[in-house]
């Protein structure tokens, strides 16, 4: 009598990369948040706002998106992948619908601040760990990066397709037609992130595969576990760092290009944000080769290095534009590669089981780094009137201290069973 084999059918296998791209779908629609600097210069002309009025919706939707991780992947966890990123879905289209009623400064902060900012937090906390359930430790890397690559990638296709609408249809259509786009295509595609079927196990790790999924500390750790030990707060600390000071420049990238390339400045924050995608891609690929700590270390020495090069480079008013768009696309890459090692990081450490909710906790140090350390960059800009040398000086130094803190990173042993 034949006996029935283990392996799950093929159309399951392979469901994994339906889920993956699924999730980088998504991500492609949530990176509306990098295209703020597109709407500032419609603000500013068509409602007369000035100041911090133009980066106060950003800047809050920044903050919203970074701490509803905390509650969204507590909801992904509980109730699944499909519901929570449907919620993202209708919360952004909301926001996006809400805003173009109005010019009001207080609605803005509501709609795109807090509504935006919160459905992006959904979104965005539902895309990764569904796809990472279907995939074996050698591959988390390499899913993580795929993922998060279309969050880092979407303003190569929103930039020019806001420049399109606000030229035709002006900016509060524009958000209306955004927002409409953004429910029906992420509630789309939310419908295809599901998890495995009970019982279903990723394929092995490899014989020879690299060292760069450590085996966890605990399957399942809680959240309350995890926060209890020292090596949270040192990766917390880390992408702090890693990711505030690649965006106190990144920010500023577009301002830094027209010193030396003018009118065709765009061309490097588009190819930055080319980097940005790619970058988070590789540094996944090459982690589950070599390591997570040792790609870490790699990715923050590098940017380092490439923001003292910077100074020189957006500064010359001679300088070749080719050079300003390849150390631009270098900083991007190497800022988005952070986006991939620390959720790979947090599920090598502790787990699957509350995924969500302990990268959403991990996940502040983006929101908080990101938030601080671009307040500190407009100010060192303003005080030395005008230059980014400061700013450039100030996140070199930065990562280098966060270049040697990845060598603190030494995971606790596993609790010896009783």
């Amino acid at each position: 009598m034949p006996t029935e084999s283990n392996a799950p059918p093929a159309p399951v296998a392979h469901r994994g990369w339906t889920v993956t791209f699924a999730g980088l779908g998504i991500n492609l629609a949530l990176g509306v948040l990098y295209t703020w600097s597109m709407f500032k210069g419609a603000i500013e002309k068509e409602f007369g706002w000035k100041g911090d009025q133009l980066n106060d919706p950003y800047a809050l939707c920044c903050l919203a998106f970074a701490f509803t991780m905390i509650l969204a992947g507590r909801c992904q966890d509980k109730f699944g992948p499909r519901l929570t990123a449907s919620i993202g879905g209708l919360l952004v289209g909301a926001g996006m619908v809400l805003i173009a009623t109005t010019t009001s400064y207080a609605i803005w902060l509501l709609g795109f601040g807090l509504l935006v900012g919160i459905g992006i937090g959904f979104g965005y906390s539902s895309a990764t760990p569904p796809a990472l359930k279907w995939f074996p430790p050698s591959k988390t890397g390499l899913i993580a990066g795929l993922v998060v690559a279309g969050f880092g990638l979407a303003p190569v296709y929103l930039a020019p397709t806001s420049q399109y609408l606000l030229a035709h249809f002006g900016l509060q259509k524009s958000m209306l037609i955004f927002g409409i786009a953004f429910v029906i295509l992420v509630c789309a595609l939310a419908q295809l992130l599901v998890n495995p079927p009970p019982g279903y196990v990723a394929g092995a790790t490899p014989a020879g595969a690299g060292p760069a999924a450590p085996k966890p500390i605990a399957a399942s750790a809680t959240p309350g576990e995890m926060l209890r030990q020292p090596l949270f707060y040192l990766l917390w600390i880390i992408y702090f760092i890693g990711a505030g000071a690649g965006l106190m420049v990144i920010s500023s990238i577009g301002g830094m290009a027209k010193t030396s390339m003018g009118h065709l400045a765009f061309i490097a924050v588009a190819v930055m944000a080319i980097g940005n995608a790619g970058g988070r891609i590789l540094a996944g690929m090459l982690s589950d080769k070599i390591g997570r700590r040792g790609t870490l270390f790699l990715v923050l020495l590098f940017q380092a290095v490439l923001m003292f090069a910077a100074i020189p480079v957006t500064g010359a008013q001679s300088m070749a534009a080719v050079v300003v768009v390849v150390v631009a696309a270098l900083i991007g890459a190497n800022y988005g590669a952070n986006l991939a090692l620390f959720p790979s990081y947090c599920k090598d450490l502790w787990g699957l089981k509350s995924f969500g909710i302990n990268y959403g906790l991990l996940f502040t140090a983006w929101g908080l780094g990101g938030f601080a350390l671009s307040a500190l960059a407009q100010r060192l800009v303003a005080a030395s009137q005008g230059s980014y040398r400061s700013s450039f000086i100030t996140a070199g130094v930065l990562l280098l201290i966060g270049a040697g803190l990845t060598f603190l990173i030494k995971p606790p042993q596993p609790k010896a069973s009783a």
